[in-house]
């Protein structure tokens, strides 16, 4: 499944069809670097001293907005997948504006790119879009399965891995080229994360596994985990460490990557129903998580096992990504109550 065949210009639009933990430590590895909390692009910052106030807005199109990435400018940017937009926070005037998509495009992850341009997951219409902010156009690359693409990270190189949760395969786009290539996997993938080897690691939600796959040699193999457990979304650490949040048992999950095993599960405070969603890691390794049922959102020390809990100012929040900015200041999406927030 290779090749970038042809393009067709609609509009505004121009669609594409393919055939076929020391803290800082920054990890140079060939094929990928290190950039922080689930490979956005952005190297993530630290903040000695979290005071924990927590400020939040209410976004444009309140219509299931969700998963915050930051830009190389400093902004926030989110998905309005019910409403078919993407929207842009500008921290310092406190400003929101909004770009259109096409219909049925349903937009869910996002990330943008040393370039600036904000690359989407088109989870309606089987496509991974490019939006150019400063034209307002749209650029779609149509998946060869039509799958559903889900979550998206970025590398280096450019080249954007992404899951297919309902599709059941993990997707490929080479920015430069547009070309794409997928991979057949299994347990509904979701979230996903690159170790410092290059390779692709990705939670089988509904198998109870975590996936690995091999880039140059295209295989997959699995770690097995409780088969009620549910894996959501994982982040990769300074120190190499993979952290994986636990949507079935109310924890929070370490790997080890290299040696593919499992280093410690720690138990988080809203128990075995409090539904660990959203997981990032801070420039120090501090590693964050929320609590889907509990409106809070978790600070944990790695080095002491500390856990520090801060409670959303407001309820019913539904957040489903949690980021790291290059201020160290942790940004969430109520995907519910429709409220940016961010702790600092």
């Amino acid at each position: 499944m290779s090749g970038l065949i042809c393009g067709l210009r609609i509009g505004g639009i121009v669609r594409y069809s393919s055939w076929g933990t020391v803290a800082g430590l920054i990890l140079l590895v060939a094929g990928a670097t290190w950039a922080g909390g689930a490979n956005y692009g952005i190297r993530p910052g630290a903040r000695p001293n979290v005071e924990g106030k927590i400020s939040e807005w209410v976004v444009p199109t309140p219509k299931f907005a969700r998963d915050p990435a930051p830009g190389p400018d400093g902004n926030i940017y989110i998905a309005v997948m019910y409403g078919n937009k993407i929207a842009r926070f500008d921290p310092h005037a406190k400003k929101f504006a909004e770009w259109d998509l096409p219909p049925g495009t349903r937009p869910h992850g996002l990330l943008v790119d040393r370039h600036g341009q904000v690359w989407y997951a088109g989870n309606g219409n089987g496509t991974i879009g490019r939006l150019d902010q400063t034209t307002g156009k749209v650029t779609e690359y149509k998946l060869p399965s039509g799958g559903d693409p889900h979550t998206v990270i970025i590398d280096d190189q450019g080249v954007i891995w992404f899951t297919e949760q309902r599709a059941n395969r993990i997707g490929r786009l080479d920015t430069r080229t547009g070309q794409i290539t997928e991979f057949k996997a299994a347990g509904h993938p979701y979230g996903i994360a690159l170790d410092p080897a290059g390779n692709v690691w990705f939670c089988e939600f509904s198998a109870g596994k975590l996936g690995k796959l091999d880039p140059k040699a295209g295989a997959i193999t699995e770690l097995a985990l409780e088969r009620d457990s549910q894996p959501r979304r994982m982040a990769m650490a300074p120190d190499g460490s993979l952290w994986v949040t636990l949507y079935g048992k109310g924890s929070l999950l370490r790997v080890d990557p290299i040696a593919g095993k499992v280093i410690k599960e720690y138990a988080l405070p809203g128990g075995p129903s409090g539904g660990p969603y959203a997981v990032t890691v801070d420039g120090a390794g501090a590693v964050w998580a929320n609590e889907f049922s509990t409106d809070t959102v978790v600070q944990l020390n790695p080095l002491t096992g500390q856990i520090r809990a801060f409670a959303l100012p407001s309820k019913g929040a539904a957040i489903r990504k949690m980021i790291v900015d290059a201020e160290g200041r942790l940004w969430y999406m109520g995907s519910h109550n429709g409220r940016l927030g961010v702790i600092e």
